[in-house]
């Protein structure tokens, strides 16, 4: 039996030992329902730090609004749906209908006469591919001058008596202070139980204003998510902390055959008037400065910053010739490869895994919060299945491993790495073979792998971070040495 089916078999076998506790049981009912939805992952952070932006980069296309309306003050969730709806939630369980409009150019839901206190969350269906393994859920800024509105956040990711909203969590920072911190924390505790976080990521937005939109902006970001990373993960409240020019990055996502027409025109200016003109971006925008339409300069420097600009057109410089491989080199330079790289193999190929965690924490937490006398027995088994799920243990080395490295040779370290899915969890990845290798050469190097590992844990000049490394890595070939 699979731990997802086991997990099943437990949530059931709760659910019918509370048929008679209406609230508990509908709960538990809901618990097991999410086992087979998409992946949760909330987006938050302060306000202004470009999560709408950054939702609409991840998927590919301009569905959320970044305009700060009234909608932007609620959680809104956003699923995988056949065509373009939003819903309302209001009072409880009343619902209606919010029309989609584009205001100047930028999309926008129209609340009508709804106000985002009265409103409990939206819920958007929208035809994206990315939408169809993930449903991402767009919440308030957390350090909005409204407690209401931090309020929302809360409610969704850390509910009292209950587990959060969602399965893993994208952290934006602008900075590093004691609100974000303290914010993480609370997070941390609720995605990841009281052993921890398993799915928070960090990203450093708007990182090409670290650098002041100079050329070399995306590496100062890089240096001070490192900064970033450094005190986070040794807190344990994070497991990675990657710099992201979300501007940048949906310019690119959405790059127009017009913009990089004018990209290219850019392009051929001589270098000391483009730099004059870009000092700012009214400068930019103003008439008469440049050989383009000041209106497409508006909307370029709009979409892209200078930051962007500067970025394009030195791509050109160098020998770009056309719109697809601007976007791609763009959206590379914009930290959001990087940062998809990290949600697959941190969330995506462990979207099970953190599901079930999930889901033994909401049952762990409503044992907790409503006794009965199956209780002890329940919370016992569920216990047993959160020490036994071996990813969890995997996620945790990870995230300790980006601050804390075991003590062995770098070629090894990196082996250690690979073998507990830093790369990816599929067993050819692990194990460092080519992907069209036969199951029994990957069989054979797995035992190898589990007896190398074992034996290194037991080295008796081990310090015991690095014994407990070893065991979790032999622990990962065991699993991969018995799929056939």
């Amino acid at each position: 039996m699979t731990a997802l089916a086991e997990a099943r078999a437990l949530i059931s076998a709760a659910r019918e030992a509370y048929s008679i506790d209406y609230q508990a049981a509908a709960t538990l009912t809901e618990c097991l329902e999410r086992l087979d939805q998409p992946l949760r992952v909330a987006l938050a952070g302060s306000l202004k730090a470009g999560k709408s932006t950054l939702l609409n980069a991840l998927v590919g296309q301009d569905i959320a609004p970044t305009d700060a309306t009234e909608c932007t003050k609620v959680v809104t969730w956003y699923r995988s749906g056949s065509t373009p709806s939003v819903t309302a939630w209001y009072d409880g369980d009343r619902s209606a209908h919010v029309p989609v409009q584009r205001r100047g150019g930028r999309l926008t839901f129209d609340l009508g006469e709804l106000t985002a206190a009265h409103v409990d969350r939206l819920d958007v269906e929208w035809p994206a591919r990315t939408l169809t393994q993930t449903t991402i859920i767009d919440t308030p800024g957390t350090s909005s001058l409204s407690r209401d509105v931090s309020a929302r956040t809360l409610s969704m990711l850390t509910p009292e008596n209950a587990s959060s909203g969602a399965d893993a969590v994208v952290y934006l920072l602008r900075t590093l202070n004691a609100t974000d911190v303290s914010f993480l924390g609370q997070i941390s505790s609720h995605v990841g139980g009281e052993a921890g976080p398993l799915g928070v990521i960090g990203v450093v937005s708007r990182a090409d204003e670290v650098g002041a939109g100079r050329m070399d902006a995306m590496m100062s970001a890089k240096e001070v998510a490192a900064r970033f990373a450094a005190e986070l993960e040794a807190t344990g409240l994070c497991q990675a902390v990657v710099p992201v020019a979300g501007l940048l990055a949906l310019g690119a996502e959405t790059l127009r055959q017009s913009e990089f027409a004018a990209f290219e025109m850019l392009a051929q200016v001589p270098d000391a008037d483009l730099q004059l003109a870009m000092l700012s971006a009214d400068r930019f925008s103003r008439p008469g400065l440049l050989p383009i339409d000041p209106e497409l300069r508006a909307s370029i420097v709009d979409r892209f910053g200078l930051f962007g600009i500067r970025m394009a057109v030195t791509l050109i410089k160098l020998g770009v010739h056309d719109s697809p491989t601007l976007a791609a080199e763009l959206v590379e330079r914009s930290g959001l490869s990087e940062l998809r790289s990290v949600i697959d193999v941190q969330f995506g190929q462990r979207a099970d895994q953190l599901k079930l965690h999930s889901a033994l924490v909401t049952l762990q937490r409503t044992l907790e919060w409503r006794p009965i006398s199956e209780s002890a027995a329940l919370r016992a088994e569920a216990g047993r299945m959160m020490a036994d799920v071996h990813g969890f243990q995997e996620l945790r080395l990870l995230g300790r491993m980006r601050s804390t490295a075991p003590k062995l040779p770098e070629p090894q370290l990196a082996e250690l790495h690979r073998l507990i899915g830093g790369y990816g969890i599929d067993p050819s990845t692990r194990l460092g073979l080519d992907p069209d290798s036969a199951p029994a050469q990957r069989h054979t190097a797995a035992l190898d792998a589990v007896q190398k590992w074992r034996r290194m844990s037991e080295h008796p000049l081990l310090d015991q971070f690095t014994a407990r490394a070893c065991e979790v890595a032999a622990r990962s070939a065991e699993g991969v040495a018995v799929l056939r």
